[in-house]
């Protein structure tokens, strides 16, 4: 069933809301242990939403777009009485004392928040292998990753613990889990969605965004989070069309779409198979496709974790351990000791010429060639990851790593709307087919995901 179609039949009380939480909290009991999608839950106060939202319905009340289905939270936005922790030490006890302008949206919009997922500590990670909670479990390719840092998120939607799911991407956070997890995700054009209340990694780069099994459920929930928020001046504010119009697209006519010779030549033959397999299923659709070239794809890690360290640092420096939590750099895991002393390294004064301000100036370049590129197309399509997910606890260095996020970080430093969806398998794991647009196209993403979809 898709989701839209469960939110009728929740309108219609054909299921009621009480009953498709008790239906996903069950599945969360049963799959939790082993997954690890979960980190923090509410039963108690789940039901009561949904019995407040079935009330409404047999009242004869109008409810919201959102009516009854079951959200998870990555653990780094803030909802009020959680331990927004971020999966950090750092702030293992620190309670939300109010909830992001987000999830005041999906709570006006009756959706029924059932907990927080995890994630990498303070998202520095493209495994959640970094989480003091432990690793997720990547439910459909188990003992491997789920991707990161929004691995609880995917894995949740993986699992069907939830309807949909919250994550947030500063390099690929979204895409990169959805595509190990086989789900959808979707980040937005920077500054559609307000970021007031995310616990920030790197604020020029952050988006929140929705994970997904179907479209219906990606457009509904940018429906409710998207729009400007006088909270965050990074918003943007203009008046959109509705996304869920975008989920019943059947053709690709009069579409173009780009694929980028140098995204193929960095990933995995047997990825790239499946990703042509959907490129030909476009072309099947009435896509006109285009070969094209991007010859900056190696500046983008150097650009995006250079960026990325100093305003990471410059973030942390409030966990001082006076105000609230602990001092950060005397409870963190590895990789956020690593991002904080290379970010203070190269903000002192005598290097950030060197360093920062050569980022910025590669981003600038970087910008406006990927602009260039994506003026030829209205789609850019090509391979989410450039690899399969190594088998959770192994050892990888940290170039490795962060060589998952290659194909991610354009579109965060060109503040672009990008997405994943399942292509295929290989090895019998999913592989995510990324596609961008040109900034504030999202509903082009949208309807084109939808186009796959429904053939």
């Amino acid at each position: 069933m898709k989701i839209i179609d469960k939110v009728k039949s929740i309108k219609e009380q054909e299921l009621t809301a009480t009953e498709n939480l008790e239906q996903k909290y069950n599945i969360i009991e049963e799959k939790n242990d082993e997954i690890n999608a979960f980190v923090e839950l509410d039963l108690e106060r789940a039901q009561k939403v949904a019995k407040e939202i079935d009330d409404k319905i047999k009242s004869g009340e109008k409810t919201g777009k959102l009516a009854g289905l079951v959200i998870g939270i990555k653990c780094n936005i803030n909802v009020e009485d959680f331990i927004v922790s971020a999966a950090s030490p750092t702030l293992k006890e620190y309670q939300g004392s109010y909830n992001a302008t987000v999830i005041n949206k999906i709570i006006e919009e009756d959706g029924v928040i059932v907990g927080l997922t995890n994630m990498d500590e303070f998202a520095a990670g493209s495994s959640t292998e970094t989480s003091m909670y432990g690793p997720t479990n990547n439910p459909n390719a188990l003992g491997h990753i789920p991707g990161g840092s929004s691995g609880g998120s995917a894995a949740a939607i993986a699992a069907d613990m939830c309807d949909i799911a919250l994550g947030s991407d500063t390099g690929g956070s979204i895409r990169n889990p959805a595509s190990h997890c086989g789900v959808m995700g979707f980040k937005p054009t920077y500054g559609m969605v307000s970021r007031q209340g995310l616990l920030d990694l790197a604020m020029s780069l952050d988006q929140i965004g929705p994970f997904a099994n179907d479209t219906t459920g990606i457009g509904l929930m940018l429906d409710v989070i998207t729009g400007y928020d006088p909270y965050d001046t990074t918003t943007l504010n203009k008046e959109t069309t509705p996304f869920i119009d975008d989920t019943t697209n059947t053709t690709l006519e009069n579409t173009s779409v780009g694929i980028v010779k140098e995204f193929m030549d960095v990933t995995d033959s047997k990825i790239n198979d499946v990703i042509n397999k959907s490129v030909d299923k476009m072309s099947d659709l009435g896509a006109e496709i285009k070969e094209l070239s991007f010859g900056d794809v190696d500046l983008g890690l150097p650009t995006y974790y250079l960026i990325n360290y100093v305003e990471f640092f410059s973030a942390t420096r409030k966990y001082d351990g006076r105000k609230y939590g602990e001092r950060i750099e005397e409870v963190c895991g590895p990789e956020v000791a690593r991002r904080i002393q290379i970010g203070s390294y190269i903000s002192q004064k005598e290097f950030s010429g060197k360093y920062y301000n050569k980022a910025l100036q590669a981003r600038s370049l970087i910008r406006k060639d990927f602009n260039n590129v994506l003026n030829d197309v209205d789609i850019l399509a090509g391979p989410t990851v450039p690899k399969l997910p190594h088998k959770i606890g192994e050892k990888i260095d940290t170039m490795d790593m962060y060589a998952y996020d290659v194909l991610t970080v354009l579109a965060n430093i060109t503040g672009i709307p990008a997405s994943s969806m399942k292509a295929g398998l290989v090895n019998d794991i999913p592989v995510g087919l990324q596609l961008q647009a040109k900034p504030e196209e999202d509903h082009k993403i949208l309807s084109t995901m939808s186009a796959i979809e429904n053939n």
